[in-house]
């Protein structure tokens, strides 16, 4: 459970209200990334929202945006919240026919890697991930401070019952809280991270825009993480590849060992310390801490 933030001295000023309008007319029509874009000022929750549309056969491209978000989700049932307009929660409603259902666990991972693209195009920041999806930038801007600090947190959701499957993607990125906003020390904002940008209408345009990118290069090449490009693109991004980690699954069982690889379903590959010599060990889930 996340800590209540002390209210804040924002106005509308500092952080205004999303402008639904323009983010319809910029991502939506011909030319446009997706079928509808539908902004709201508060919800409990947008994945869970999008979850109820997706098993009434709500089609594809659909995407939802609050202003706040009172229950916000993370993995493993954990929940978040942000000051009001602080923070951009966003979900979109995906159905990925015609892919093999072991490829299916790419999807919250082409999530971080389009958070990625977005942060370091637009925002000029070296964002990075730690697998399987949390993106990294510098905790506080400063190059003398190496630490990294978790800015954006991504969770993907099977909706069972729906004739085609669907997935709702959600996307929680911290844009303008300070620190005595955050609800934990490892988390940081876009502003903390001296990004050149902290407008959410332009930070939300440029991930929309690249998951749009992302998604499509992936269905158009069946799941194929090679032909997609986004086996690659994810692997170039994870900070996790080389560092000795440990892997914290249910049950508080937890593994320690040096992280190898990325496999071709999306797991990470780590190799473990144990008796009668070292073995690789594929890990579909779990948390993962670096190790220093």
């Amino acid at each position: 459970m996340s800590q209540t933030p002390p209210p804040s001295p924002f106005t509308d000023l500092d952080r205004p209200p999303l402008r639904a309008r323009a983010l319809t007319t910029a991502l939506t029509g011909p030319d446009g990334a997706w079928r509808a874009v539908e902004v709201v000022a508060e919800t409990g929750s947008t994945n869970a929202d999008l979850a109820v549309r997706a098993a009434a056969g709500e089609p594809e491209g659909l995407v939802l945006v609050a202003d706040h978000q009172r229950s916000g989700r993370g993995r493993l049932a954990r929940q978040w919240s942000a000051p009001v307009r602080s923070a951009i929660s966003v979900s979109v409603l995906l159905r990925p026919g015609g892919i093999p259902a072991e490829r299916l666990g790419w999807i919250p991972l082409l999530g971080g890697v389009a958070v990625v693209d977005a942060l370091r195009e637009r925002c000029g920041l070296p964002a990075r991930l730690k697998w399987p999806n949390d993106v990294l930038v510098p905790r506080d801007g400063l190059p003398e401070d190496p630490r990294d600090g978790k800015v954006c947190g991504v969770l993907a959701e099977v909706v069972p019952g729906t004739p085609v499957p669907a997935i709702v993607l959600g996307v929680g990125i911290n844009v303008t809280q300070t620190r005595a906003e955050l609800p934990v020390p490892t988390a940081t904002s876009l502003r903390l991270a001296g990004s050149a940008v902290t407008d959410r209408d332009t930070v939300l345009r440029a991930y929309l825009r690249a998951l749009a990118v992302r998604y499509r290069a992936f269905v158009d090449a069946a799941g194929d993480p090679r032909r997609s490009g986004i086996g690659a693109a994810y692997r170039e991004a994870c900070a996790t590849l080389g560092m000795r980690v440990e892997v914290q699954l249910p049950g508080d069982d937890r593994v320690r060992g040096r992280a190898q690889e990325v496999d071709e379903d999306g797991r990470l590959v780590v190799l473990v310390e144990q008796t009668g010599g070292p073995v690789f060990r594929p890990f579909a889930a779990g948390d993962v801490v670096h190790l220093r």
